[in-house]
């Protein structure tokens, strides 16, 4: 048995969020959790500024080009996947399973038929990597009656102490209360708004560190009406979308 290996084997996490600022890949083994190996890896450009497009409704494909963007997510994902193997010494038939959340290009839970989509062909991943590949978590959540987002608190519930909460500041920002019964929600947009800002204003992907915003000062009137979306005020369980 490899020195990394838990008692139930090892496994790899694949996960690009609304930021779109790269995928994430996370070599972990249970019983007890143990993080063995983590890296984020970049983003093919092409296919993140289609998928930022997409996300905030700013582009339509018709069904060939999001077929193809599909494929070509999957292959990225695969080979993100493949490389932290190399890195952390590992072959890919030691690993028991691979799940892979996706690409969420559309989220919309509160239509009359609702959906939550997501991208980056589990088959190809499967294909390249020679893995057992798990993947589309969301659409049975939403088929169920839920938001479809986040997926978290369950995970939480299990790792940290009752009677806390857990605050996730993704593209779009999420807590889970750790009460009885366990709540989960989107609280409203993070990473996302303050990405757009720094590219619209300054040409980057992103405000890193927050040098950006230490140089300047709240905008009060903007706060306000910013925080008067009715989002803000709807109970939950609710989640959001960078489309929204």
């Amino acid at each position: 048995m490899h020195p990394f290996a838990g008692g139930d084997g090892l496994y790899l996490g694949l996960i690009s969020g609304t930021s779109c600022d790269g995928i994430d890949v996370a070599l972990v083994s249970f019983e007890p959790l143990r993080v063995h190996h983590a890296q984020t890896f970049s983003y093919p450009e092409p296919c993140r500024d289609l998928v930022l497009a997409l996300g905030q409704g700013q582009k339509d494909v018709n069904v060939d080009a999001l077929g193809e963007l599909d494929v070509a997510l999957g292959a990225a994902f695969a080979d993100a996947a493949l490389k932290l193997l190399d890195q952390a010494g590992i072959s890919a038939h030691q690993i028991t399973a691979l799940g892979s959340h996706g690409q969420t290009v559309r989220h919309r839970p509160n239509l009359a038929h609702p959906f939550s989509l997501q991208i980056g062909c589990p088959h190809v991943i499967a294909e390249r990597t020679g893995i057992q590949v798990v993947a589309d978590f969301r659409r049975r959540d939403v088929a169920a009656g839920g938001q479809g987002a986040p997926l978290v608190p369950a995970f939480h519930a299990a790792l940290f102490p009752k009677d806390c909460v857990v605050l996730n500041l993704g593209g779009i920002a999420n807590v889970t209360v750790l009460s009885k019964p366990v709540l989960g929600f989107d609280t409203g947009p993070a990473n996302c708004l303050l990405d757009a800002h720094a590219f619209a204003a300054f040409g980057l992907a992103q405000d890193a560190g927050g040098q950006i915003a230490l140089r300047g000062q709240m905008n009060r009137a903007l706060l306000n009406r910013l925080v008067a979306d009715p989002y803000f005020a709807a109970e939950p369980p609710k989640s959001t979308g960078r489309e929204y």
